[in-house]
């Protein structure tokens, strides 16, 4: 009976053994001893956390102030993308070595939403000790979802002043491979070269794709992406009113002049955070655009300028033998002084006030319910200038973002109309960006929320001289440019633009959702 008795305490407390995902994720999967920056420490990793603290001698007094001083320090598994074991080597040995523990790769949060890589060295000279931690550890990181295995690469060697290669080869390759990512690199040749590339290379090899270029590269390889996912859907690429999602994420490497959709993305133009969201499998969905004519698809894009925004992109465009900054700066100051509107028709599907407040699954409910029921807006005029923005386009020269009041995936864009008025008005207007005020508080300035757009131009007669000088030859013949996610497109007729909610998935974090938390733990 004495030896029934355990028995028993073990049956009944046999059905605690089955603990909940939660609690089993905080279940000890391993514990030992290692060195961790010259100290000895008692180390235990769990499905979620590696927690370890010093071992300190036993005090003969039994002095409780020394056990204060065992602070434990805590890695969240999940912040956590390689793990390697650590090896000396003599020089030209490429395999084997002396067993000297396990380095543990993390990533960190550092302050204005940048992101670094550290690593964390656990020695022991123990063989069969550290493979089988090795072993562990990577069950964990293999568990995780999200994370890409296998990547392609775009690189646009002629981006801003041709260091997209450099940035890639020196910055961005050595993270992917200290991951284990394995990658497909096209050096892109000539402009269409990634849209080629993707409409017939094999998506399904993939976990992503990832573009290190600026705006225009990035929009081409986006495009690319979701034309590819209405081919391989059997849609109708020349009418796509209802599109199918991009079939894997697409990760933004910034190496451009004004990287718009990276700032979005990550709050900054930084490449290393770039990388390492891509790395970690931090997804957002985003709001893509078509843009459309009556008679056939355009491109995909996510944002659109029509009038002093596309006209100085045009001129821009002219002088590509120019460096890109004086090139840039040259187009904006020749535009801002043959400063003239555009006549057009403006029609839009606003979004229903009443919807302001409602959550984004419901409003995009009600934007599939109602659709064309709604009543179509109509403004005529002159303007300045007319943006349309499904994200909100953040840069360094406008920190806020173009259209600070949407957001990269509530189902709306935004439409901001610059009605015509004078150059010191609109130069007033154009500072704003660069502040923290409102750029839109000016009477000639009008926002709406809307879900399409349709840009109707009226053809001038009589262009003057000075005019056909500086802008494109098609524009003489009723061609009109517009810039689209920094793209160069010119159109005679009528353009039409809707938004679809969710259409892409990028790598990176919502900017609204950015934490400020700092790493509590050291790297050693």
């Amino acid at each position: 009976r004495a030896r029934a008795a355990p028995q028993e305490r073990r049956r009944r407390v046999a059905p605690l053994a089955a603990a909940p995902p939660a609690r089993a994720a905080e279940e000890p999967l391993l514990r030992g001893i290692f060195e961790i920056g010259k100290r000895s420490c008692d180390v235990v990793l769990s499905g979620r956390r590696l927690r370890w603290s010093p071992i300190l001698p036993e005090s003969p007094t039994d002095d409780s102030s020394m056990a204060l001083q065992a602070e434990e320090e805590i890695i969240e598994m999940k912040d956590v993308f390689s793990v390697k074991l650590k090896r000396r080597r003599f020089a030209g040995q490429n395999k084997g070595g002396t067993l000297l523990g396990i380095t543990i790769f993390k990533c960190l949060n550092k302050e204005e939403n940048k992101l670094t890589d550290c690593a964390i060295h656990l020695n022991n000279l123990s063989e069969d000790h550290c493979q089988s931690w090795f072993r562990h550890l990577k069950e964990i990181l293999n568990g995780f979802q999200n994370r890409p295995k296998s990547l392609k690469v775009f690189v646009n060697p002629s981006s801003h002043k041709r260091e997209a290669t450099h940035v890639y080869y020196e910055q961005v390759a050595p993270l992917f491979k200290l991951a284990d990512i394995k990658t497909d690199v096209t050096v892109t040749e000539y402009e269409g070269h990634a849209l080629s590339v993707l409409k017939e290379c094999e998506l399904q090899e993939f976990d992503g794709v990832v573009c290190v270029g600026g705006d225009g590269s990035v929009s081409e390889v986006a495009h690319g992406l979701l034309l590819r996912a209405q081919i391989d859907a059997g849609k109708d690429t020349d009418y796509v009113s209802n599109p199918v999602r991009a079939p894997i994420p697409l990760g933004v490497i910034p190496a451009g002049t004004t990287n718009i959709l990276a700032h979005t993305l990550y709050g900054i133009k930084h490449v290393v955070t770039a990388a390492l969201h891509i790395v970690m499998g931090h997804i957002q969905a985003v709001d893509v655009c078509t843009f459309s004519t009556p008679s056939r698809l355009l491109r995909f894009g996510f944002s659109a300028m029509f009038g002093f925004g596309a006209r100085t992109l045009a001129l821009a465009e002219k002088h590509r033998w120019m460096p890109s900054s004086q090139r840039k700066d040259f187009a904006f100051i020749k535009t801002l002084a043959d400063l003239k509107p555009e006549e057009c028709e403006l029609s839009f599907l606003q979004v229903p006030q009443e919807d302001s407040h409602e959550s984004d699954r419901k409003k995009k409910e009600k934007i599939k319910r109602k659709g064309s029921k709604d009543q179509w807006q109509k403004i005529q005029g002159h303007f300045l200038n007319v943006s349309i923005m499904a994200i909100p386009c953040l840069c360094s020269m406008a920190p806020r973002g173009l259209a600070p009041n949407t957001r990269l995936n509530n189902g709306s864009m935004a439409l901001i109309v610059v009605q015509n008025t004078s150059r010191t008005e609109f130069i007033r207007h154009l500072k704003r960006y660069t502040s923290i005020k409102n750029q839109f508080n000016f009477p000639f300035v009008e926002t709406y929320t809307v879900q399409e757009v349709k840009v109707q131009p009226r053809l001038k007669s009589g262009l003057d001289a000075k005019e056909n000088m500086y802008l494109n030859a098609a524009s003489a013949e009723g061609n009109y440019p517009w810039n689209i996610d920094g793209d160069l497109m010119k159109e005679a007729s009528e353009v039409h633009v809707r938004v679809h909610p969710q259409l892409i998935d990028l790598y990176g974090v919502n900017t609204d959702d950015l934490e400020s938390s700092q790493a509590t733990c050291n790297c050693i």
